[in-house]
């Protein structure tokens, strides 16, 4: 399961909480890298490191060939597509979005990017350009009752593919 999305969306915790309900392993990209140092860089302009992604894919294989992983990140066109069977694409109105992301202390520039790329569905309209159309889905995430539906939503997805599947 592909979980990209803008920061602040709410991919972490949808992640972990599926996670814990599915028994399924959850991978933060960015704590990945961070405790890897898979990095390529420095972006002065948005002030973070720049992600190898090929040390990333390289780190996941034999996890991704086991199965069962959660993989939050947010994009996600880079990923080989035989990682994943559905990706969750989440969105958020722009005002909670501009609120949660300046709270975590984003300003100018990285800010108004942020809101753009939700604004725009960049993340969205990358994962429908990566993936094939029927697995890539959107889902709201602007209230705690959107990340329960989500939850429940999810974990019956999985059940269904379990029974499909095994």
């Amino acid at each position: 399961i592909c979980s990209p999305g803008t920061p602040g969306v709410g991919k972490t915790t949808l992640g972990k909480e599926l996670a814990s309900r599915a028994g399924l392993s959850y991978v933060n990209v960015g704590d990945l890298a961070k405790e890897g140092e898979l990095y390529e860089g420095f972006d002065e302009e948005y002030d973070c490191p720049i992600l190898d992604e090929d040390r990333v894919i390289d780190e996941l294989e034999d996890r991704m060939n086991e199965g069962g992983v959660i993989v939050d990140y947010h994009g996600c066109d880079f990923f080989p597509k035989r990682w994943f069977h559905i990706v969750f694409v989440l969105r958020t109105e722009n005002s909670l979005l501009y609120d949660r992301l300046e709270s975590r202390g984003y300003t100018g520039k990285k800010l108004q990017d942020n809101i753009q790329c939700e604004i725009f569905q960049t993340l969205y309209e990358e994962a429908v350009l990566s993936y094939k159309n029927e697995i890539v889905h959107q889902l709201p995430s602007n209230t705690p009752e959107d990340l329960e539906r989500n939850v429940d939503q999810i974990m019956q997805w999985i059940e269904q593919w379990m029974k499909d599947n095994n």
